[in-house]
């Protein structure tokens, strides 16, 4: 339990609401019960690029505003969190999202990691320390970076820290905020290891350039597949959008987002070149839990 001078929710009004939003500590924060919120969509430097006076980053589409790629959940239990970006407290704030109750790591790269220590306020409103889903290597990664986190010094004030309780995530399937998860091993280029996840029949696999038979399999019969898919070219660590379309070809999802997108992919003329069932994804889009 947090102590101090701050209010901890002893409470949290998740149940029973019949308004689109939730009453945090007095705050609202919009429900999302039943949905998927792709919170980023974009490549690990983001898009606009730094110094790049391309279209896509010059052109001010809301579409092409793509913030470093992570996703939260509306589950039966609670909010869960897919990687904390550097992004992340921008993201929720124009989300509209005051709290998750939980995060689920797909891998240690800074673009999906360095923004823990936005979690730092949920403690006070969970009246615990936020729970983190993370793999071996995540979770050392996390106590090297985050260091001040566990370092046992007596805390000058109430959330001086992060308030952190790691989980050890193994791939096997099991359940969270009540919803069944599925963990799904996927390649990151020769040095990382990465986890997707299917949460029912929607699967949401980011940063991988081959997917294994094995994790195909896991993969089958979805309603929607949000996959990743840098660019047009081949890269060392990440699908290109052909690559992607071979993938979808076999899986034969009901739909795709593509996500992870660089700046060469144009939202205003190129989602005009994918196939039906097969959309470029965008900052804030909302995909229905099945």
């Amino acid at each position: 339990m947090i102590s101090g001078n701050w209010t901890v929710v002893r409470e949290l009004l998740w149940s029973g609401m019949s308004k689109q939003e939730q009453r945090i500590d007095g705050k609202a924060s919009r429900d999302i019960r039943g949905k998927m919120v792709l919170l980023g969509t974009g490549t690990s430097v983001g898009v606009p690029c730094l110094g790049c006076e391309c279209d896509v980053c010059t052109g001010g589409h809301p579409r092409n505003q793509r913030t470093r790629t992570s996703a939260i959940l509306g589950l039966p239990e609670g909010n869960l969190l897919i990687d904390t970006s550097p992004d992340l407290r921008t993201q929720l704030l124009r989300e509209k999202i005051a709290i998750a109750h939980a995060v689920i790591y797909t891998h240690e790269h800074a673009d999906h990691l360095h923004g823990l220590d936005d979690v730092r306020l949920f403690p006070f409103i969970l009246g615990h320390a936020i729970p983190l889903y993370a793999a071996q290597g995540v979770e050392d990664r996390i106590r090297r970076v985050f260091d001040y986190a566990f370092s046992g010094r007596e805390h000058t004030h109430p959330g001086a820290v992060p308030q952190l309780e790691l989980r050890h995530l193994e791939e096997k399937p099991f359940r969270v905020l009540g919803a069944d998860v599925i963990p799904v091993p996927l390649v990151h280029g020769p040095n990382c290891r990465v986890l997707g996840f299917r949460f029912g029949n929607v699967a949401y696999c980011t940063d991988t350039n081959r997917i294994e038979q094995e994790s195909m399999n896991l993969l089958r019969g979805l309603d929607v597949l949000i996959l990743d898919s840098l660019r047009m070219r081949p890269h060392p660590t990440h699908l290109s959008v052909p690559e992607a379309l071979d993938i979808v070809e076999e899986l034969q999802p009901k739909r795709t987002y593509l996500i992870h997108l660089s700046h060469e992919l144009d939202y205003t003329t190129f989602h005009r070149e994918l196939p039906d069932n097969v959309h470029l994804a965008y900052d804030g889009l909302e995909i229905h839990l099945t």
